[in-house]
């Protein structure tokens, strides 16, 4: 047996065979990281600080957009469009990271959008009139819809199996922070800084997570498969602590992609074919509904919302922040729990809440209560209601089922394609929000967001399967096999191992 070092490659001809043919070496003398285990939580955390920037740049604007009206002394259309004009940008930015974190890698990619973030933040302080600004914010949106396509795959790929769901999710957890953040430099410093300030801020984390990517790893999955099995045990050795977790991972990430060497299996072309239906109509239609169901909508318009109710500027902007901490909070405990209660389990328990406090919040809006009175809080208790139901729920799940469902030989297309549902939804709720509102009263809005979260229950329950502790390769074994259905006791689609 040939002694095995992490550093020295398989050489290759240009005629020779693909990496994942290579036969997997010896590991007897692998040398493990002691701080295996750190390097792995501390990819996840700084790839997930994305995610803070992400609600933190679409956060913002909830404060910032009452001193950016002042300023530009904008329409409601126009209002629109500044809120809106990052989610374009975000649908166009997950289709472009989904090939550059093919051709480049997830590591590399994560590098790009950061240094986007940085880029789109000092455009959008900058901005001279509010043509100016919607055009930053579009670019800013690239990096929005970049890093939430290629930061879920990046952290999925370097996590194990039964951690998967709460490492994924820490992305969530940090889209929390970024949108907790966002409403309080909106409420404590809109006077002080004004809304530029506010905005230009968001440039130091993004800097720190771009210099931070030089010393974390490559996703292993696609070093074994653009580089070579070497590489893909190198990247491992870093953030496993067991040989045998090596040992076992790279001869499922081999005997998978082997199984994926077909041409019609690889990329757009795989996405069609039959057996992958499933988890594209899953993962998809989760992707719509935790966009549609009206979260971003709270986010973006509650001080707008409470100061049509009759609230002033600061009571709307405080409202936002116990907003922004319920969601925070949710996510947290939603992170901590999905693997052991299970994805589909999550949404079915708290879906049908979703649908009663947008209800009951319709009913607070349609009554339209006097100010201070107990129908008044009222309002403020639904609104509340309704981010511990959905955070909690849909929220939580949305990012991560998009991550894991799809095969590596198609994933960066099926994750760029569920990325664009996910803000192509987010865009048409935000950029007809202020209309429907005129159009059918704040009341009706409400009503109809509670029947879009009542279509999400019914989705969910006939359309998707339990993925708690399925490797990403028994999920898409369990595609191709065809054992990828929901079951009414929201059992997985494999028994999980024991350790």
């Amino acid at each position: 047996m040939q002694n095995y070092s992490p550093h020295t490659q398989t050489p290759q001809s240009t005629d020779a065979p693909s990496p994942l043919s290579e036969p997997i070496p010896d590991l007897s003398n692998l040398e493990l990281s002691p701080n295996a285990h750190k390097t792995l939580w501390l990819a996840a955390i700084v790839a997930a600080i994305c995610g803070g920037l992400y609600g933190y740049d679409t956060g913002i604007v909830s404060g910032a957009l009452l001193l950016i009206t002042r300023d530009f002394h904008l329409s409601s259309f126009y209002q629109e469009m500044v809120a809106s004009a990052i989610l374009a940008g975000a649908v166009m930015g997950s289709f472009i990271t989904g090939w550059m974190s093919e051709r480049f890698g997830r590591r590399n990619s994560v590098m790009i959008v950061t240094a986007v973030f940085v880029l789109g933040a000092m455009a959008c302080a900058m901005a001279p009139d509010v043509y100016a600004l919607i055009a930053a914010r579009v670019f800013l949106g690239l990096a929005v819809g970049g890093s939430t396509q290629v930061v879920p795959m990046y952290i999925s790929e370097l996590a194990p199996a039964k951690k998967r769901g709460h490492m994924v999710t820490m992305f969530n957890i940090a889209i929390g922070v970024g949108i907790f953040a966002a409403n309080v430099i909106g409420f404590a410093a809109r006077d002080a800084w004004g809304w530029r300030p506010m905005v230009a801020i968001a440039a130091i984390p993004a800097l720190v997570v771009f210099i931070s990517m030089f010393f974390l790893p490559k996703s292993p999955r696609w070093a074994a498969e653009n580089e070579s099995l070497d590489s893909a045990i190198e990247q491992l050795r870093r953030i496993r602590t067991t040989r045998r977790e090596i040992r076992k991972e790279i001869k499922r990430i081999q005997i998978t992609a082997n199984e994926d060497a077909h041409p019609d299996d690889i990329g757009w072309r795989g996405l069609m074919q039959p057996w992958v239906r499933p988890a594209l109509v899953a993962a998809l239609g989760v992707a719509f509904f935790t966009q549609a169901g009206g979260l971003e909508m709270m986010i973006y318009y509650a001080p707008t919302f409470l100061s049509d109710a009759g609230f002033g500027n600061s009571a709307a902007l405080l409202a936002s922040i116990g907003i922004s901490i319920v969601y925070l909070v949710m996510t947290v405990l939603g992170s901590n729990i999905v693997d052991r209660i299970g994805r589909r389990r999550l949404v079915l328990v708290m879906g049908p809440g979703s649908v009663l406090s947008l209800i009951g919040l319709g009913i607070m809006f349609l009554v339209h209560p006097d100010k201070g009175s107990i129908g008044s809080w009222m309002i403020i208790i639904f609104m509340l209601l309704f981010m511990v139901f959905n955070a909690g729920g849909i929220q939580v799940v949305g990012w991560l089922l998009g991550a894991e469902m799809f095969p590596l030989s198609m994933r960066g297309n099926a994750t760029s394609l569920h990325s664009a549902m996910l803000w192509g939804s987010d865009l048409l709720v935000t950029s007809t929000a202020l209309t429907l509102v005129s159009t059918i009263t704040l009341g009706g809005t409400m009503w109809f967001y509670a029947g879009v979260n009542l279509a999400s229950v019914l989705f969910i329950y006939f359309f998707v399967p339990e993925t708690r502790g399925a490797s990403l390769e028994d999920i898409e074994d369990a595609l191709r096999e065809g054992r990828f259905r929901p079951t009414r006791e929201c059992a997985a689609i494999v028994e999980e191992e024991e350790d």
